[in-house]
């Protein structure tokens, strides 16, 4: 019996080296100008490989949501304005989720996720937003409420 062995393209990611390269060849196909049945085969395969090599290597799950983006933009050397674009968002919305004062977006969540091709989960978990202080009002009001009510 001849069993003719059909060499594999891609096969289960098992080093850093292959993970790069296999992220590499997927955003190329991504970006390809024509789409055949069999490149989006291609890239649903790759996608699985490497959110495969993810969920086993990386330490996303230690990572809140804002951590995990600004590691993402700099291992891709991203700058916020690169955010602006990529997210079709504004300058100050960008600030203020990389500054934890507004959370993400569904929208902003999948954009993110498919970018840097990983699940949606990986910035849809709760993470502490810093509150916003109203500019000089800082609860004085309440204080003076306070007094009065305690002298009469």
């Amino acid at each position: 019996m001849n069993i003719h062995m059909e060499v594999l393209k891609y096969k289960v990611i098992s080093s850093k080296t292959q993970y790069k390269e296999y992220c590499n060849l997927l955003e190329n196909l991504v970006f390809a100008t024509s789409k055949s049945k069999n490149l989006n085969d291609e890239i649903a395969l790759l996608t699985l490989l490497i959110e495969k090599w993810d969920a086993e290597h990386n330490s996303f799950k230690e990572l809140d949501p804002v951590k995990l983006l600004q590691s993402f933009m700099e291992s891709h050397q991203l700058k916020a304005k690169d955010l602006v674009e990529l997210l079709a968002i504004s300058k100050s919305h960008v600030s203020e989720i990389l500054n934890y004062r507004k959370g993400f977006s569904k929208v902003v969540i999948r954009k993110l996720a498919s970018y840097f091709k990983v699940s949606q989960e990986a910035f849809n978990r709760p993470y502490v937003l810093k509150s916003i202080e109203m500019n000089g009002l800082n609860n004085s009001h309440l204080s003076k409420s306070k007094k009065e009510f305690v002298n009469h």
